[in-house]
């Protein structure tokens, strides 16, 4: 199963590079799905001009391609970010951060003109909540942050020996059935201490390249 999995992620990852434009920067983000791109963008690296890098992870396997990693500062707008998922919606509204790099995703996320998706077909859910939302929170505000989302009905875990790049923590968030994404991600984001939460839905992916035994599915908002 894992290796047919991996040739949907293969075959995703191939899709995607067609939405790349040539001479750009291109925005990248993390996990097994963009490590399969990072994989093809090598292919191609003579087309393009670098890669802005959501996480340290991302940006090592970017160079051990031979590929410039530029620093968003520097590289200002990018036309194209390409990233996974751990769940996504028909509305393209997802859950992200199971490899801990939320954070920085959401900002290149933001960043980028069009965020293409990639993703197998197991990813695709009606509502999301089955996959834990992780929260990535400033450690002195671990256990407020916790209280607050046990009175919003979740239950939260502490990734324990996990810390994010940029130094804090994760409180990874069971038993929510999200119903409204974009009010929930409002709500947490509120909440003093919490650096940013995983659901991408205020700013959802423009497309989904979604890999199925049938081939590859283009799904737009």
């Amino acid at each position: 199963m894992a290796m047919a999995q991996d040739e949907l992620k293969r075959a995703v990852a191939r899709a995607a590079v067609a939405h790349v434009p040539a001479d750009c920067i291109v925005g990248v983000g993390t996990g097994s799905t963009a490590n399969f791109f990072i994989d093809e963008l090598g292919k191609i690296k003579h087309r393009i001009r670098g890669a802005v890098a959501s996480s340290e992870a991302s940006a090592k396997r970017l160079q051990g391609h031979g590929i410039e990693v530029v620093s968003l500062n520097d590289a200002g707008s990018l036309p194209v970010y390409v990233d996974g998922a751990d769940e996504i919606t028909r509305h393209l509204h997802m859950i992200k951060g199971g490899g801990g790099a939320l954070t920085r995703e959401k900002i290149v996320a933001a960043a980028s003109r069009k965020f293409v998706c990639v993703c197998d077909a197991s990813k695709l859910v009606d509502v999301l909540g089955k996959f834990p939302l992780p929260i990535e929170v400033i450690p002195m505000a671990r256990s407020y942050v916790a209280r607050e989302i046990v009175a919003l009905g979740g239950q939260p875990r502490l990734r324990a020996g996990f810390t994010t790049d940029n130094g804090n923590l994760i409180l990874d968030v069971l038993g929510l059935s999200i119903l409204n994404p974009v009010e929930l991600e409002t709500a947490l984001n509120n909440i003093a201490g919490v650096v940013t939460n995983g659901l991408f839905a205020r700013r959802p992916a423009d497309v989904l390249l979604l890999g199925t035994e049938n081939g590859v599915q283009t799904l737009t908002a």
